[in-house]
């Protein structure tokens, strides 16, 4: 059951589930409709009482799920196959994404111009930029992504293009851009 609450909180309940080596919540369907976008939203919220901050990821099948990390599971009591209570509500703020190593370097080695681009768009487009790069793991697809996202930004684009923001793009836990059933079923 999902109940929109004062303040825009969303509530629900949801089990935990494994897929690889990951622990995952998908929302459910009336939760993932409240929310303004079928692409990635930044969230802030609680399960079982636990504070946290993410940025959902859509499941390529109109929905949107996020990982549960080891330590936000100990602190909240939860494992996969458990049911847990979330209270979420929109972000204004996103958080920083996590750039990955290649990424970084590149964007380290780039010149200034693209340094400054970088700290001068917002955290969700540098989201979308981490998340393209993240998007495969092929070696060298994921190398092209990187010199490809420098030199988009050489030539001033702030987001990368031409791909589906509504889509489960997690390499380790998508197929054909929708997540993928869990382990646990």
């Amino acid at each position: 059951m999902t109940q929109r609450t004062e303040g825009a909180a969303i509530r629900f309940d949801a089990t935990l589930s494994a897929i690889d080596s990951s622990t995952v919540v998908r929302l459910p369907e009336t939760a993932s409709k409240d929310l303004p976008s079928r692409g990635q939203v930044a969230v802030r919220g609680t399960i079982n009482g636990v504070a946290f901050q993410t940025v959902l990821e859509p499941d390529g099948s109109f929905g949107h799920w996020m990982k549960v990390d080891d330590p936000l599971q100990q602190a909240a009591g939860i494992s996969a196959g458990d049911t847990a209570a979330l209270d979420i509500e929109v972000a204004r703020d996103w958080p920083e994404p996590s750039v990955p190593e290649d990424l970084a370097t590149a964007l380290a080695a780039a010149p200034q111009k693209i340094q400054d681009l970088w700290n001068e768009i917002t955290p969700m487009a540098r989201w979308e930029w981490v998340r393209w790069v993240n998007a495969t793991r092929n070696p060298d697809t994921r190398k092209r992504r990187v010199e490809v996202s420098i030199s988009k930004m050489n030539g001033g684009k702030r987001r990368p293009c031409c791909f589906n923001l509504s889509a489960c793009t997690d390499p380790d836990l998508s197929r054909n851009g929708r997540l993928v059933e869990p382990l646990d079923t």
